[in-house]
């Protein structure tokens, strides 16, 4: 018996745009001709940061994917498109008008992964007197009561304990009750530069030619948001299940096994690297993340890839994407206003066009803005490094992260901002600031080599403005930051810098910091 759509539905199924999994908790106990879906495309979703078009573009095409493959299994979806005369502006003037529209006895959804949504589906809900029930979502391991419980008995909350409780959890590399190969982790091998040879033929990897639907979604971006950062001329993205699992396949075959060693190295022209380009179809839950962590355990276990990249790949899946889920929910809604350095420098414009002389953001923006992409380390030790040093506003470099790539959902991306990329919240993340001079980026990149800047100075028309925001940055913090006793090391190089010379750095910091305001 097929669902009668003028019929008041039992239950009215919420799927977000980050939700796209068939196996959601929200769809326990569906019935075809009693329930249906509902889903809707919402201009403030593009707009209340000024997200990047492949970011929006990646969104809608597989929302429309994931709404045409339900229908093909029978089910009712009721679907709000961005250009249709039923769209509404906000999450909760939608789905007013879709409660007021079908009338359903009760909505279901799993729970969203960002708070701002959650609050306006439940005022909502709660406005139309409608019973509203939120179910865990079991894509993740961990939830994000077990993730309070375990942050409740300690009162550090450090990624790599426990990144070590997950493992012990799930079995995933151990070796009875010790981890495979007697360590947990192998980041003293993982952290390789490519020296002046580079990189070398890296496959690339596997590319999606859009189809009908993602063209046409294009041309809607393109329409509606031509004046948003970012170009989609390369944009070749999974937006489905069977195209992410292919991603895959491609990453293990041809690049998983020398992940590991140069997982933090960067090279100019070279987006990708040995990286996965997967995190996009997890956040959207295109792929789940046991059969992701699977095939990287059955690479090393065929001898395909090598343990330090099986477990540096594992750790960035089953350790920090788990633990930054538990910050976000457990310290949430107070997290995101956290600024503990008082930095409240603008976002410098360049952040978004990507016209700076300083190559190694040149090339780390200017590919953000090409693909919507950047790894790990460009991430934090390049645009986040030089925000930090700098004194920006932790908000205003979220908000970045949030609209340029196309990976960002809020609830991974704003505690790796805030907490690990800025030091907003003081250390309930990381021990310490991640912070280095320009030789950082000169030992694990190429950028240097074209750059006007030097690396090694930190007081001339030719000095980096890493390095000397660098020492500035020790400077303005020291009151602060001297306590830690992980930061010993960089006190002392700072002590051993005469009285003129710390005075002159900060003269030059003080230009920096004004020439970018």
């Amino acid at each position: 018996m097929s669902y009668d759509p003028r019929k008041k539905p039992r239950h009215l199924i919420l799927v977000l745009g980050d939700q796209l999994n068939s196996d959601s908790s929200a769809f326990d106990g569906f019935n075809a001709a009693d329930d249906a879906v509902w889903m809707a495309e919402i201009p403030e979703e593009s707009i209340y940061v000024w997200s990047h078009k492949a970011r929006i573009t990646l969104f809608l095409s597989a929302m429309r994917h994931f709404r045409d493959a339900l229908r093909r299994k029978g089910m009712t979806v009721h679907y709000s498109q961005l250009d249709g005369p039923e769209n509404r502006e906000t999450f909760s003037l939608a789905l007013k008008a879709a409660i007021a529209s079908l009338n359903p006895q009760r909505l279901i959804l799993a729970e969203p992964g960002e708070w701002r949504v959650k609050q306006a589906l439940v005022e909502a809900a709660k406005t139309k007197g409608l019973p509203i029930e939120m179910r865990s979502d079991r894509h993740f391991f961990s939830t994000g009561q077990t993730f309070s419980e375990y942050a409740g008995e300690r009162k550090q909350l450090r990624m790599e304990f426990f990144y070590r409780k997950m493992r012990r959890k799930t079995g995933i590399l151990m070796d009875g009750d010790g981890p495979l190969g007697g360590k947990w982790n192998y980041d003293a091998e993982n952290r390789q530069p490519f020296g002046k040879e580079g990189p070398g033929r890296v496959s690339p990897p596997r590319s999606f030619r859009p189809d009908k639907t993602t063209r046409e979604v294009k041309k809607l971006v393109e329409k509606r948001f031509s004046g948003h950062p970012g170009s989609l001329a390369h944009f070749d993205w999974p937006v489905t299940p069977r195209q992410a699992s292919q991603a895959l396949s491609d990453f293990v075959e041809n690049r998983l096994p020398a992940f590991g060693l140069y997982q933090d190295a960067m090279w100019a022209g070279s987006p990708y690297l040995f990286h996965s380009r997967l995190s996009s179809s997890l956040n959207l839950k295109l792929i789940d993340p046991r059969k992701v962590l699977a095939a990287a355990e059955r690479a090393h276990e065929e001898g395909r890839a090598p343990l330090n990249a099986a477990e540096g790949f594992v750790r960035q899946i089953l350790g920090w994407r788990e633990y930054v889920r538990g910050i976000y929910w457990h310290f949430m809604p107070e997290y995101g206003d956290l600024n503990r350095l008082d930095a409240q420098a603008p976002l410098p414009r360049f952040y978004w066009t990507g016209e700076t002389d300083m190559l190694c953001l040149r090339e780390t923006i200017g590919q953000t803005l090409s693909y919507g992409y950047a790894h790990h380390i460009q991430r934090l030790m390049v645009t986040g490094l030089f925000a930090l040093l700098l004194g920006v506003k932790p908000q205003e470099v979220h908000k970045w992260y949030l609209a340029v790539y196309v990976d960002a959902v809020e609830w991974v991306e704003l505690p790796n901002t805030l907490g690990m990329s800025q030091f907003a919240d003081g250390g309930i993340m990381a021990s310490k600031p991640y912070v280095a001079t320009g030789k950082y980026i000169q030992r694990m990149s190429n950028y240097c080599t074209a750059c006007p800047y030097d690396p090694s100075q930190a007081v001339s028309k030719a000095a980096c403005p890493f390095t000397t925001l660098y020492w500035d940055f020790l400077m303005r913090h020291q009151t602060f930051l001297r306590k830690n006793p992980r930061m010993g090391l960089q006190f002392r190089n700072l002590d051993r810098l005469s009285r003129e010379r710390q005075q002159a750095i900060r003269a030059q910091a003080k230009g920096l910091q004004e020439k970018m305001s």
